[in-house]
């Protein structure tokens, strides 16, 4: 039997690309190179800015960018897409329409996990960029299954933590920032947080004590696991 490829759209930002492999290495279990998942990882840093796109009003949109990135992957010979950058999703319709091989969508993945765990009239804390508090992306999605959301009060702390790591800055700040954070949403009743923030999922383990957080990176890595076993095929 033989895995298809899946192919990656990248580079938002690189770290977070690379977390995501080495996750999925982690978690194949393989005890030679072909058991693992193939990749086609387009990493492209270079894709326009979305926190500028969706906060600032300003700036190249990024969707004809990632339009291109799923045709090339799919040019390419992948079988699925997938994203790790949760604020991109916001142009999911531009990738989908771009393509015909479907996206692995990370705001599907959470709210279906979310529905799992809490159910209806459940409240999930956001651990994410202000950039998607704006356009209600999660928001909506939850709603629609009866679950309300939670946001920090404090944009700008959480934006600038997001930077830092992008930076290549020292994470002590930027994980003070999220365990502080983490632990107001506790007090405003979200013990069930997400960390829909691909640059927060490379400090995951700084949210506050006694907190059931649910990584969006994690979430992906398990659906490309699970689509790869479905779509094994014969040499």
């Amino acid at each position: 039997m033989t895995r298809a490829p899946i192919g990656i759209l990248g580079g938002m930002g690189p770290e977070a690309t690379i977390l995501l492999q080495r996750k999925l290495v982690e978690a194949v279990p393989a005890s030679d190179d072909r058991d693992h998942i193939p990749l086609l990882i387009d990493m492209n840093p270079q894709v326009p800015s979305r926190i500028v796109h969706l906060i600032d009003g300003t700036g190249e949109d990024p969707g004809p960018v990632l339009a291109a990135m799923a045709r090339r992957l799919q040019a390419a010979g992948a079988v699925a897409l997938a994203m790790p950058c949760n604020t991109a999703h916001y142009y999911a319709a531009a990738i989908t329409d771009a393509a015909t091989i479907p996206l692995l969508n990370m705001v599907e993945l959470a709210v279906d996990r979310a529905a799992q765990m809490i159910g209806p009239g459940g409240c999930v804390g956001m651990l994410a960029s202000p950039a998607l508090r704006r356009v209600g992306l999660f928001d909506t999605a939850f709603q629609a299954r009866g679950m309300s959301v939670v946001w920090p009060a404090d944009e700008g702390k959480m934006l600038a933590a997001i930077r830092r790591i992008k930076a290549g800055d020292s994470y002590n700040e930027a994980r003070q920032t999220l365990n502080t954070v983490s632990a107001e949403l506790i007090g405003a009743g979200a013990v069930m947080q997400l960390i829909a923030c691909s640059e927060f999922s490379i400090i995951a383990d700084s949210v506050a004590a006694d907190v059931i957080a649910v990584d969006t990176i994690d979430l992906l890595v398990d659906a490309i696991i699970a689509f790869s076993q479905a779509n094994r095929t014969h040499p």
